[in-house]
């Protein structure tokens, strides 16, 4: 039981849902509450199915694609950059074709919400890390659980989000979408500049 609360705390504290919402609120603003809660589940199911990859064959995969976690940092930010410009310019779609809104929103749930932002290079390297350090087989149910309870903490999360965008109405998710698109922004930014440090052994 140890190791399971060990687990969903650290996974807590990396994939950071709370400190996520504000940018889930801000990509899902002209949404109805449905499509709010569709988004939210579909986030946790991705963020499920990124993490149980990544714990029992991300090892093997960055192996045999010669990668290392500084370049999905990279990749990593640069997603999340992209994720802050449509932000701040407020291109989120609000289109009425239902095929091409549940595309929108089935990709708005992948990225930039399940990976890079939660699912991204830390919480893999920490599964890939967790794997290598528990090969009991009991262990490893306690950590799929703990990755099972963190999924279903982000869909509740997120699913709150609908009563703080009924109280700040229109023009104030427009201003919270571009606030946050800076700070997101900012976010990729880091992550670009922390991966180039380490990759060129630059220390400030």
């Amino acid at each position: 039981m140890d190791l399971f609360l060990s687990t969903f705390v650290t996974l807590f504290s990396v994939l950071n849902p709370i400190g996520n919402l504000p940018v889930f609120l801000g990509l899902t603003k002209n949404d109805s509450p449905e499509e709010k809660n569709k988004v939210a589940l579909w986030s946790a199911i991705n963020v499920f199915i990124i993490l149980i990859i990544a714990f029992f064959v991300g090892e093997y995969v960055l192996k045999f694609l010669g990668l290392e976690i500084d370049v999905l940092r990279i990749a990593g930010g640069i997603l999340i950059c992209l994720a802050g410009f449509s932000l701040l310019a407020d291109k989120i779609s609000t289109s009425n074709d239902s095929s091409e809104t549940t595309n929108t929103k089935a990709n708005v749930a992948m990225t930039p919400l399940a990976i890079p932002l939660m699912a991204g290079p830390g919480t893999m390297s920490l599964l890939i890390a967790k794997n290598n350090d528990y090969s009991d087989y009991a262990d490893k149910g306690l950590i799929i659980l703990a990755v099972v309870a963190i999924c279903v903490s982000i869909y509740i999360i997120f699913r709150s989000g609908n009563a703080i965008s009924k109280y700040l109405g229109d023009s104030g998710m427009s201003t919270l979408s571009k606030i946050i698109g800076f700070f997101v922004l900012s976010i990729g930014i880091q992550y670009i500049v922390i991966s180039v440090r380490s990759i060129f052994h630059i220390e400030l």
